[in-house]
């Protein structure tokens, strides 16, 4: 098992961010630029886990060696049914330096952003 989607699974923001690289690049389905850097992508992951309800890996795609890493999930948000896959890329320590969410379908992807821009705002205005 991907040490990130045991993080995932452990709801343990902490342990998710120590795996991404400083220099991270996460690619969001609802935002078309790339967010770069741990500082901007940690609260984006803690939004996340509160967002997303009922959320579960249901596939592991990738050998334990390789760079990349594809995992499947279902999840709900607001009582809509949400199907997704997060896609990881390494480097040769094994630190996450990509992560890019595809969701589906598109009442989920418009029910996320509307979550966590709630959410993020909420945040940034405490």
């Amino acid at each position: 098992m991907h040490p990130f989607r045991t993080a995932v699974e452990a709801r343990d923001l902490d342990a998710m961010v120590d795996l991404l690289t400083e220099d991270v690049i996460f690619r969001s389905p609802v935002v078309f630029k790339p967010y770069q850097g741990r500082a901007a992508v940690a609260p984006i992951l803690g939004a996340v886990l509160e967002v997303f309800e009922d959320f579960r890996y249901t596939r592991e795609i990738g050998a334990a060696d390789a760079a990349d890493h594809a995992l499947v999930f279902q999840a709900a948000i607001g009582g809509r049914e949400v199907e997704g896959c997060d896609f990881l890329h390494a480097d040769e320590t094994g630190s996450i330096t990509e992560l890019t969410v595809m969701v589906r379908p598109l009442s989920a992807v418009v029910a996320l952003a509307e979550a966590m821009s709630a959410r993020l705002t909420s945040d940034a205005s405490s």
